[in-house]
């Protein structure tokens, strides 16, 4: 069972930046899906970008352009770098992992992190 601690949130002005981290506990590379997903306050939980086992990446419409999720695999470490940050990111973004496929089009990951806060004033 995969374990996933994440860092980085915080507090930020519109147009600034701020960068996620999430460290698993075991290998990943070929083995899991990995994501970052986010919910705002009554708000039902969403996709924000994925990175396939083999290091595909997918974002949502919504974070295209401004979003980028890479992941360092020999520390088995996921990161989402947000540039031009709005009021409208604000939310607890998680870190998420599965082992199984397909990777993107669902919200159903098996292993998820604490979650960390992302506020972003205007």
């Amino acid at each position: 069972q995969v374990q996933l601690v994440e860092s980085g949130g915080g507090s930020v002005q519109a147009g600034g930046s701020l960068r996620l981290s999430c460290t698993a506990s075991e290998y990943t590379y070929g083995r899991y899906c990995m994501g970052w997903f986010r919910q705002a306050p009554g708000k039902e939980r969403e996709v924000v970008a994925i990175n396939t086992k083999y290091g595909g990446t997918v974002y949502a419409d919504s974070v295209k352009g401004r979003f980028t999720i890479s992941k360092d695999n020999a520390k088995n470490t996921l990161y989402l770098q947000m540039n031009s940050l709005k009021p409208e990111d604000t939310a607890m973004y998680y870190c998420a992992a599965d082992g199984g496929t397909p990777c993107t089009g669902r919200r159903d990951y098996a292993y998820w992190g604490q979650g960390t806060q992302v506020t972003v004033s205007s």
